[in-house]
């Protein structure tokens, strides 16, 4: 009988976990023996969440799968917006049901039924099986790009040399949403960074999510045109995008404009499908059905089934957490100006190079509680998963747009 499982699956999702998680303890060199059950926990957040004691509804009954007239497809809709989108795509109103949808999607093509929502704003893919040569080619590419892009002198060393807080002095502006980005810069403010996070303030995020990702974080609603950028990036040593290219371009924001105006700044960035496609928006959800690796984990080999966890996000955001903590100990060796980059359809296409099995293992049963942590948060009561790493704990989530848009001051134990 298979060994059972925190994250049963046939592809390899406990290894690319285990293996994204490891990969940020060696960037910092800290130790401590690593818990696969504590990382799986750590990769299913979002079903440990407790708000009041209450676990939060995080899907929208626009986001899933719906069979078509010639397969299925995955929608995703849970901003309002993109609800909005999907709907305005569809020629339905926004109080549309889900029945209405399933006769709708049945009715009509995949590719239609695509096409007609993605024009309109909205996201859908069509599901489909792998293909290995994609893949292959894919994985000619490192897991995670490094590159310089610019000049600037060596950094002086960090004085924090804590093993507690490795990267306390370091600040990080964070401008990214949902999962993977949210992850990384997550990860850095464990590490002892000052991480801002910068929300546009016309685009909430949902309640839920920023206290499943937003632990020890400041949070600021500033629009990225204003001129309070510019004052925020030049005395930053990191900023983490995760918008969409073209978007990132429209702002002023992309990684070859940053590193004209801010030398010596890493600049990480993380997207769904890559570099390659600036305007194609997308989620986790989405890149596991059109790669491929929904139909790998169906239930019956005709309807397609999903990861035990965001696995793709999650990784991303380890792997992306850990070239910036190794670039930054690399410009105060060389100086330099940096761009790290990856995405979730490279990451996918890792996990669809690692060995499978034929079935999933057993599911583990798993006490959610031993590896939780409590806060209180404007006067309500979370509970939330556990760091990944061994030895460290999470501060509690600011209140959401709470805080002012400006660094700490003074630079604690930089300047």
């Amino acid at each position: 009988m298979n060994a059972s499982s925190p994250l049963p699956s046939r592809l390899a999702t406990a290894d690319l976990a285990l293996a994204s998680v490891r990969s940020v303890m060696r960037a910092v060199d800290t130790s401590g023996k690593v818990d696969p059950v504590r990382i799986a926990m750590a990769f299913r957040s979002d079903r440990l969440l407790r708000v009041d004691g209450e676990a939060p509804s995080v899907w929208s009954p626009f986001s899933g799968f719906w069979r078509a007239g010639d397969g299925w497809l995955r929608t995703h809709g849970n901003y309002p917006h993109h609800a909005r989108a999907l709907c305005r795509g569809l020629g339905m109103s926004a109080e549309t049901g889900a029945d209405e949808l399933h006769s709708l999607f049945a009715a009509a093509a995949v590719q239609d039924s695509v096409d007609r929502i993605v024009a309109a704003g909205g996201l859908a893919v069509a599901v489909r099986r792998e293909n290995p040569d994609h893949d292959a080619v894919l994985r000619e590419r490192p897991l995670v790009e490094v590159t310089r892009i610019g000049g600037g002198e060596p950094s002086k060393p960090q004085a924090s040399r804590d093993r507690a807080a490795p990267l306390r002095g370091i600040r990080v502006l964070d401008l990214t949403r949902v999962i993977a980005g949210p992850v990384c810069t997550r990860t850095l403010a464990l590490l002892g960074a000052d991480v801002l996070r910068i929300d546009p303030p016309n685009l909430p995020e949902p309640e839920w999510q920023h206290f499943d990702t937003g632990h020890g974080k400041r949070s600021t609603l500033l629009d990225a045109r204003s001129p309070q950028m510019p004052a925020l990036l030049s005395k930053a040593d990191v900023v983490v995008l995760g918008y969409r290219p073209a978007a990132l371009e429209r702002l002023g924001l992309s990684p070859a404009v940053l590193a004209k105006l801010h030398p010596g700044l890493i600049i990480a960035q993380l997207s769904a499908w890559g570099l390659d496609h600036p305007d194609r928006a997308g989620f986790d959800s989405l890149v596991q059905a059109e790669s491929g690796i929904a139909m790998i984990e169906s239930p019956d080999g005709e309807r397609p089934g999903a990861l035990p966890a965001q696995a793709l996000d999650h990784s991303a955001g380890y792997l992306l957490a850990a070239a910036i903590c190794e670039t930054l100990a690399r410009r105060e060796r060389e100086g330099g100006t940096w761009h790290i980059s990856t995405s979730l359809r490279r990451v996918a296409a890792e996990l669809l190079g690692m060995p499978r099995r034929d079935e999933p293992q057993p599911e583990r049963e798993i006490d959610p509680a031993i590896h939780s942590q409590q806060f209180t948060i404007s006067g309500r009561s979370v509970a939330t998963a556990a760091p990944a790493l061994p030895g460290f704990s999470f501060e509690a989530p600011h209140a959401w747009g709470g805080d002012r848009p400006r660094w700490r001051s003074p630079r604690t134990a930089r300047e």
